[in-house]
């Protein structure tokens, strides 16, 4: 759809992309047919791009001064830093796009699998940052026009109008922009195996972390992840010395590695008769899931015994040795598995367990390491750090990394995304710091 408008200048054609042309002298009255013959191709261009899905080949192109054969305006909002920035992430986008349709990328499913990983990751900067070029060209147009529309106040009242919608759109989009370029966490995106072990505080440790497990068991429910329980060891007033269990579902790593560390419980446990206050503690580790390729394990690093497993199962597990005793001789760390009704089953188990406590040690080094540099405000990850005291008395929760309080209800309930947010959004902003301190030192 288009509309011919009467101005000082000539015709404003306005197509739904928002795609102008002006041609000839006072069009409307004229009706000069070589204006509106340009005007015509201009918006058939325009129409035929943007069913064929290229709308964004015009990202940033004017086509009115295509048309008078002048230059689209360079981008100007952002600053040469960000813009660069952007353009790689463009490059990188289009290249891996080519090698999609690559006969040898084709014919390696692994390969493809990667570039097509890699390019996904990169779709949504690129997408948004076509958004804002085309913002920001037809921004650009909108104020020629306004300097071009003279004493036409119904013609200036409405490019003014646009001009303020535009600006509005640039600012989100500068914005969503700003964070996508943040560095990334490269285990986000993956699945994670979730250990809470009890600490200090004796009986009311264990029950403290099976209150833990509930809160994660309902946060988990909302989010529409799974979880299977891959080793458990209850306790003996109930809850748990300690459970491993296999979190799955869509960005877990990114949520729940706000939950690592010591959490702190003061209240009066119902071991209790004297009704006095305890302090007691439970330790959360969030451990990304890992494949072979990222954790290489020796096999002369283990020893691997197998048992009958016992309890329920139907003869099999009673009768046939199918639990896995896998031990890692230089760290010392041990298996028992006996999830899976098959030998096979749990060593593959033991193994992909394994994995992924040895990552979790690289990463926990790697934590300290930084930690040592920089104190995060968000605190560094490392599972001995307190992060969380959770007051009965007063109905709170307390985060020591943000300085910030919840209600305890809510956390009981499973419903902890707020506390989750408020992590990220710290993070978020020293990441920005960080990445300000990079501009002013390049």
């Amino acid at each position: 759809r288009y509309q011919a408008l009467s101005g000082s200048r000539g015709a404003f054609f306005w197509s739904r992309s928002h795609l102008r042309v002006c041609e000839g002298e006072n069009a409307r009255k004229i009706a000069s047919a070589e204006a509106f013959s340009t005007a015509r191709m201009m918006l058939r261009v325009a129409l035929v791009a943007a069913a064929a899905g290229l709308a964004d080949g015009f990202t940033g192109l004017n086509m009115g001064r295509l048309a008078r054969g002048r230059p689209a305006t360079a981008l100007q909002a952002m600053d040469e830093f960000m813009v660069e920035r952007l353009e790689g992430y463009r490059r990188t986008f289009d290249e891996l796009t080519e090698r999609l349709a690559d006969p040898e990328v084709i014919n390696n499913p692994d390969l493809l699998m990667e570039i097509s990983v890699e390019r996904s990751s990169a779709e949504e900067v690129v997408m948004t940052y076509g958004d804002w070029a085309k913002a920001n060209g037809e921004l650009a147009d909108a104020k020629e026009m306004f300097a071009d529309s003279g004493d036409d106040a119904e013609m200036r009242e409405m490019i003014r109008g646009e001009m303020k919608d535009l600006e509005g759109q640039m600012g989100a989009l500068e914005e969503k922009l700003t964070l996508l370029l943040l560095p990334k966490d490269p285990n986000d995106g993956k699945n994670v195996m979730l250990e809470i072990r009890a600490g200090t505080g004796g009986d009311e440790a264990g029950i403290w972390a099976g209150d833990l497990l509930t809160t994660y068991e309902k946060f988990a429910s909302t989010e529409g992840w799974k979880l299977r329980i891959l080793d458990e060891s209850k306790a003996d007033m109930g809850g748990y010395k300690s459970i491993t269990l296999e979190v799955t579902g869509e960005s877990v790593y990114s949520k729940l590695k706000w939950e690592a560390g010591v959490h702190r419980v003061q209240r009066v446990p119902a071991t209790e008769s004297q009704g006095r206050v305890h302090t007691s503690t439970a330790t959360v580790a969030v451990m990304p899931e890992v494949d072979e390729v990222t954790v290489t394990i020796d096999p002369k690093d283990i020893t691997l015994t197998t048992a009958r497993s016992g309890g329920a199962g139907g003869q099999n597990v009673n009768k046939v040795e199918t639990a896995v005793d896998l031990m890692h001789k230089p760290t010392g760390i041990r298996i028992f598995c006996t999830q899976e009704r098959s030998q096979l089953k749990n060593k593959d188990l033991a193994m992909q367990m394994l994995r992924n406590r040895l990552y979790e040690m690289q990463l926990e080094e790697q934590r300290a390491a930084v930690s040592a540099e920089r104190k995060s405000q968000v605190g560094s990850g490392l599972r001995s750090e307190k992060i969380r005291t959770y007051n009965w008395k007063d109905n709170r929760v307390s985060d020591h990394r943000l300085n910030r309080n919840f209600p305890l209800q809510r956390f009981l309930d499973g419903d902890i995304a707020d506390m989750i947010d408020a992590c990220i959004a710290v993070d978020q902003q020293e990441k920005m710091e960080a990445m300000a301190a990079e501009k002013l030192s390049a």
